[in-house]
């Protein structure tokens, strides 16, 4: 039987820790009679194997027969999620919260009432202090049940409190619900349309944002609520260009879990992305100094992620490398950079199964940005080889773009020019297919079909030509989209002057670093 490597089990099962492995053996050994159950062997085969194949698992499981396999498996798979759920429960304060409520259940279940409602009382509190606002509710209105069925001898006023506190935590979900909507909707609008085009589309992405945060008040607002709502601030100003701004709202995101650290441990992800757009503000708007020591927080905060999960860990990585690359990008020391290069092809062998195709397209573009940077156009087109053939879609068509632009620029480096003649006819052909094409990338690529097979004397007048060009359209915020995928100034400027890329790259930081010392 052909190998299936998205075989839900398999996935789990490589996807444990050693620890996790041996706690699931204990698991076992305590709540069954038989430790050489048929669903124990399956998972020793499942282990020893590297790749799914039913035909090998039945050769090392001989006591099972083919039509028992789906059955075993699928009994396996819940024991495993039940071991893992008792071990990962100390960690994880709503798995216990969610436990202590079914602890509830069972003691109203045998007729224990008031000892269901003094479990209760002590996990409400906990979900409450916590911003579990549904946890809360659902606790609520066990409460209110119990109440309503029950003569408990409560404390007066009771009932009352019962429904304001029910009130209350409505109104928070409510808060937090709108807020966590509006952040999914801004982030799918940049998914959609990119950055705001020009003026009339700029006033309709504030009227729709607008209306969505009227009457917020960020000073009474819940935890998430406020970290939703910077989210969507850092969205909006994402797409409409303003980087000054969505560097402040990135940065009171990253706040939020200074204020309230018991949070980072309660839910890391929303502090890792949090991380993720500080660092990337602070690399859009150049804030070197800044952005380094924040990266230095980061770096230790991935040190102990895996402590937390795997795919915590996984998140981490891909953030703080992309952090990393973009500080050589800042820099100007694109050679230096190419350290990181086989880490990151390590790691993304290694979590090829759960890192999604979009973060891989956003490596290697970064990474071919690194050769081309230093020179290496061979390697560079390498990676960007490996964007184009790949078959993603509408899947970040902006990088697919650029990506094809630095493919036949790097070509022309490297004087294959009969290639040059065949990649300008793709490229076109891939241009034409998109929409609100910028004013940078529609000159460039104009410069490009007329001028690259030009005479070299002429070539250095029509760069000199293009730059004065770019540096006039790129007054307007509209036209600047395209330079953060591809600084073609500074590669013109490298022709002009005849020196390597990276050098012109890092006189510009080392001016602008000895202004912001100033």
């Amino acid at each position: 039987m052909p190998n299936n490597i998205n075989d839900s089990l398999f996935l789990l099962i490589k996807s444990l820790t050693a620890a996790e492995k041996r706690h699931f053996k204990l698991y076992i050994s305590r709540n069954q009679s038989n430790e050489e159950a048929k669903f124990v062997k399956l998972f020793d085969a499942l282990e020893s194997i590297r790749e799914y194949n039913e035909e090998q698992i039945l050769k090392k499981c001989p006591t099972i027969v083919r039509q028992q396999l789906p059955n075993i498996k699928a009994h396996l798979y819940g024991e495993l999620l039940k071991a893992l759920r008792l071990l990962h429960s100390v960690k994880n304060l709503e798995i216990q919260i969610r436990e202590q409520i079914d602890f509830a259940k069972i003691l109203y279940n045998r007729g224990l009432i008031l000892q269901a409602l003094k479990i209760l009382d002590k996990a409400k509190n906990l979900a409450k202090a916590n911003s579990h606002f549904i946890l809360t509710l659902e606790i609520l209105q066990f409460e209110k049940d119990i109440e309503g069925r029950h003569i408990t001898r409560s404390l007066k006023g009771r009932a009352g409190a019962l429904i304001d506190e029910t009130n209350y935590v409505i109104g928070q979900i409510n808060e937090v619900t709108h807020l966590s909507n509006l952040a999914l909707r801004m982030y799918e609008l940049y998914l959609d349309n990119g950055h705001v085009t020009d003026e009339k589309h700029s006033h309709e992405i504030e009227k729709i944002f607008r209306k969505n945060i009227a009457g917020i008040n960020e000073e009474q607002v819940s935890f998430f609520g406020k970290a939703y709502l910077h989210q969507s601030y850092c969205w909006y100003y994402i797409i409409q260009l303003d980087f000054t701004k969505y560097y402040r709202h990135a940065e009171k995101w990253v706040h939020l879990f200074e204020k309230h650290p018991e949070v980072k441990k309660e839910d890391p992800f929303l502090y890792v992305k949090a991380m993720h757009n500080l660092l990337n503000a602070l690399f859009i708007i150049g804030r070197h100094k800044k952005m380094l020591k924040e990266l230095e927080h980061f770096e230790k905060f991935y040190a102990i992620s895996g402590a937390f999960n795997e795919n915590l860990e996984i998140q981490a990585f891909v953030y703080l490398y992309t952090a990393k690359i973009n500080v050589h990008f800042l820099e100007g020391t694109f050679t230096e950079g190419l350290s990181l290069v086989h880490p990151i092809e390590l790691k993304l062998k290694q979590y090829q199964q759960y890192i999604d195709t979009h973060r891989v397209l956003v490596f290697y573009y970064k990474i071919a940005s690194l050769y081309f940077g230093s020179g290496d156009n061979e390697n560079a087109i390498v990676y960007l080889n490996r964007i184009i053939h790949l078959r993603v879609g509408q899947l970040r068509t902006d990088i697919q773009c650029f990506a094809r632009l630095l493919h036949l620029i790097a070509h022309y480096e490297l004087g294959n020019m009969i290639l040059v003649e065949y990649l300008i006819k793709s490229v076109y052909r891939f241009l034409s297919k998109m929409e609100n094409l910028d004013a940078v990338l529609a000159e460039v690529f104009t410069f490009l079909r007329r001028s690259l097979s030009s005479k070299p004397k002429d070539v250095k007048k029509s760069f000199v030509q293009l730059r004065d060009k770019l540096e006039k359209i790129s007054e307007s915020k509209y036209n600047r989209r395209s330079y953060q995928y591809l600084d073609i100034v500074s590669w013109l400027e490298s022709k002009i002057d005849g020196v390597p890329v990276q050098n012109i790259i890092k006189d510009k930081f080392e001016k602008t670093s000895k202004h912001e010392e100033q």
